[in-house]
């Protein structure tokens, strides 16, 4: 076991860190989500733009990426733009994506700021004010998918669809073997880390000595007893949940989380069939270590932004026609 976990630290970790870390006896380095060989290669589309925004006492990195209504696009843990590629690409025919670099991740160096999900769910609203973006889709993976759904919480009329890739709802809603490893990511794996793109930017930091102390940091908020269900209850906006057949969070508790959003409650009807703004999708074949190199993922949700019955009316007009509990859908 102590060998396949220092190996699954010290290998080609770009995977999300906020998920999927393995079982170990005290001291072991759990095995944290990574991509394998198979990851996605960085992006090969130029930018429209890149740029750092002074958000919140940091300099969010950020880049832009075709044309159309906007769209935020969110990685993984310990991942950057480039390991989004799968997703990038084909989302950039049809949108103008910002693709995002979160707080201690890739060129977005750590800063004394406490790292919160609910902070960085604010960067995220900022980011958009300081583009002069009024609302955007967004479309969040592990860790990003948590931003998005904070950003998506806190900021409801700043998104106007919602795309939630692989992530759970509370901190239970992770297999028991996820919240354990969640507990032990701290400093002592900063060499093995080193080997994930945000190790290797982190070299680049101005302070490159932050990424043990980011670990930390993340580690820290990783332990959190999270349950968003009465806030992701209220939201106002269409969501699209997405999941790998074999991913780390039990499908009892996909279908949990579904329900909060209004889907799976009540049969629809076969005359005038009545779906809720809810959607879910399980994709066969991966896991959530894995889930980036799925080429029908970003067919899933490009048919589900296409969706006209996922389509509302932006700014404030969706707000006043949203319901304010799901469930009742």
């Amino acid at each position: 076991m102590r060998r396949l976990l220092k190996a699954a630290v010290t290998g080609a970790i770009t995977g999300s860190l906020l998920v999927s870390c393995a079982p170990s006896a005290p001291k072991e380095q759990p095995s944290l989500p990574q991509a394998t060989a198979e990851m996605s290669s960085p992006a090969p589309l130029t930018p429209v733009s890149s740029d750092y925004a002074d958000i919140n006492g940091i300099k969010l990195y950020h880049e832009v990426y075709g044309q159309g209504e906007p769209l935020v696009l969110l990685h993984g843990g310990l991942m950057t733009i480039g390991e989004m590629s799968t997703l990038l690409e084909p989302l950039a025919k049809t949108h103008k994506v910002i693709a995002v670099e979160l707080q201690g991740h890739g060129r977005t160096a750590d800063t004394d700021r406490p790292l919160k999900l609910e902070t960085m769910g604010d960067d995220i609203a900022v980011l958009l004010d300081q583009l002069n973006i009024p609302q955007a889709d967004i479309v969040g993976y592990s860790l990003g998918a948590d931003v998005a759904l904070r950003a998506a919480i806190q900021h409801p009329d700043k998104v106007r669809r919602l795309v939630v890739i692989s992530t759970a709802h509370k901190h239970k809603g992770w297999y028991p073997e996820v919240q354990e490893g969640m507990g032990q990511v701290d400093h002592t794996l900063a060499d093995g880390l080193a080997q994930t793109p945000t190790g290797a930017f982190a070299k680049e930091w101005p302070d490159p000595k932050r990424f043990a102390a980011f670990l930390d940091k993340l580690g820290v908020e990783m332990k959190q007893d999270y349950d968003w269900s009465d806030e992701i209850r209220k939201l106002p906006m269409p969501v699209l949940l997405v999941f790998a057949d074999n991913d780390s969070i039990p499908q009892k508790n996909i279908a949990e989380f579904f329900a909060l959003l209004g889907g799976g409650v009540k049969e629809p009807g076969w005359m005038n069939t009545q779906l809720s703004k809810a959607r879910l999708a399980i994709i066969p074949g991966y896991s959530h270590y894995n889930f980036m190199t799925s080429t029908e993922l970003p067919a899933v949700i490009d048919k589900y932004l296409a969706d006209p019955l996922t389509n509302p009316p932006a700014g404030a007009a969706a707000a006043s026609q949203a319901s304010g509990d799901n469930t009742k859908q």
